[in-house]
């Protein structure tokens, strides 16, 4: 599953990246026995009302968009829904000119509260 959350995730940011840039990929762990995977969508700025629903089923930061191609607007509920399902967290925020995808998962996953 986490497999399909990354693919989703990335797919996502490869989408939406202009021609001649690169995403950026990183991973680390924490002190608090969490590992950190931050994904760096650059070219893209998302107004912040709309950050918090990006993960939200069917929504879309411009109302303007069709779905000729862009998918049905599940990838990153599905991708939230995978996060959540493995104890950890995803966020979105913008960042020098481009959006930035932060997930947190727990370092031990036998320590993992799991949701259901």
């Amino acid at each position: 599953m986490m497999r399909r959350a990354l693919s989703n995730l990335l797919s996502n940011a490869i989408r939406y990246t202009p021609a001649g840039r690169a995403v950026t990929v990183s991973l680390a762990a924490n002190s608090n026995d969490m590992v950190i995977i931050c994904v760096k969508n650059p070219g893209l700025v998302i107004n912040s009302e709309h950050l918090p629903r990006l993960f939200d089923r069917f929504y879309r930061a411009d109302p303007s968009r069709q779905r000729k191609g862009d998918g049905a607007g599940l990838g990153l509920a599905i991708v939230k829904s995978i996060i959540d399902t493995h104890g950890g967290t995803i966020t979105a925020k913008n960042e020098d000119g481009q959006i930035v995808f932060e997930i947190k998962l727990p370092r031990d996953r036998d320590r993992a509260t799991y949701n259901s």
